[in-house]
């Protein structure tokens, strides 16, 4: 499926109400916390704040770009447009692997953003998020989980992967470490932001592995 980040991006500001103040988009959620790495890494370094860079990604981060950035997507053609240039994890993934014994923290599967209050896997790809008060970032895949993962505990790495079958890929194993997409409009993100969600016009398509 070809992506129009900035087709997705007008349905979303033509299509979100405003009453009293408060946008009224399809789902909400928060932002948690925030993290960049300036070095490439597994896990990222959480600060109070990062800066969302339009058509690029996270200031400051390892990732930053138009272009590929992830090294074996580099190695295959350093041309193709940076699909993963901000990386969305939720917070209730993490806390799933706390609950079986294990210690993760925020930004230890190298998201840019930890979220809560919504399942991030079953949106459609072209979603659009509305990140604190300037911010658009559309959904463009998931974030396939790596062996690395396995690091942080015996079985954890199973955990990221569910039955497809309430995500509209019965038969598949979905992977759960993320979802990724690209920076429309800039802005600072902060925990405690709020997150508003427009759903693409049209037939909805689930994500697949970016």
């Amino acid at each position: 499926m070809v992506i129009d980040p900035c087709r997705n991006a007008q349905q979303f500001l033509s299509g979100i109400a405003y009453l009293g103040g408060v946008y009224i988009a399809d789902i909400s959620a928060a932002v948690v916390a925030v993290h960049r790495a300036p070095d490439y890494q597994f896990s990222k370094d959480t600060t109070d704040s990062i800066t969302l860079l339009a058509g690029l990604g996270v200031e400051g981060d390892a990732h930053l770009g138009a272009t590929v950035q992830h090294r074996s997507r580099v190695a295959k053609d350093p041309n193709q447009p940076n699909l993963r240039q901000v990386h969305l994890v939720m917070s209730e993934l993490l806390d799933e692997v706390r609950a079986a014994g294990h210690e993760i923290r925020e930004g230890q599967l190298g998201e840019n953003i930890t979220t809560s209050g919504v399942d991030l896997i079953g949106l459609p790809v072209g979603s659009v998020l509305r990140i604190g008060d300037d911010a658009l970032v559309a959904l463009t895949g998931l974030r396939n989980p790596c062996k690395q993962i396995r690091d942080i505990g015996d079985g954890v790495l199973k955990m990221m992967f569910v039955d497809g079958d309430s995500y509209g890929r019965p038969g598949e194993q979905v992977g759960r470490t993320g979802v990724m997409g690209v920076v429309l409009t800039g802005g600072d993100v902060s925990p405690g932001d709020a997150i508003e969600i427009r759903y693409p016009a049209g037939p909805h398509t689930p994500m697949q592995k970016v």
